[in-house]
């Protein structure tokens, strides 16, 4: 089984360039007013809509540290605060907004992932 998240957007060409160039998508597929781009396993739609969707968070997370730093230099102006590490979880990550709004974070799990 496979799943998209869908979002309604009103800013779909400025998301294309921020999700495609900044986060490092990949455009999975392009329906023309519904864009859906692929991060490892993580499948998010951006439709042109007259509302836009701004709740949840949409996480994306890496296998280092160092590239949870890296994306914080990259984010740094949007950023809520720095990478920190965050015991109860064992997370190492940070939060920051997309051009519309959205809630992003970034994260390394500081532990091995057991898949259930």
């Amino acid at each position: 089984m496979n799943g998209i998240v869908f979002f309604k957007t009103k800013m779909l060409d400025k998301l294309r360039e921020f999700y495609l160039n900044e986060i490092g998508c990949e455009l999975w597929l392009d329906q023309g007013d519904c864009l859906i781009f692929k991060h490892g396993n993580l499948l998010l739609g951006f439709c042109d809509r007259e509302e836009v969707d701004r709740g949840g968070i949409i996480t994306f997370f890496y296998d280092s540290q160092a590239f949870v730093d890296r994306m914080y230099e990259k984010f740094e102006a949007s950023a809520e605060a720095r990478p920190i590490m965050n015991e109860k979880y064992r997370i190492y990550n940070f939060f920051a907004r997309d051009p519309e709004g959205r809630q992003l974070e970034f994260q390394w799990f500081g532990h091995e992932i057991k898949k259930v």
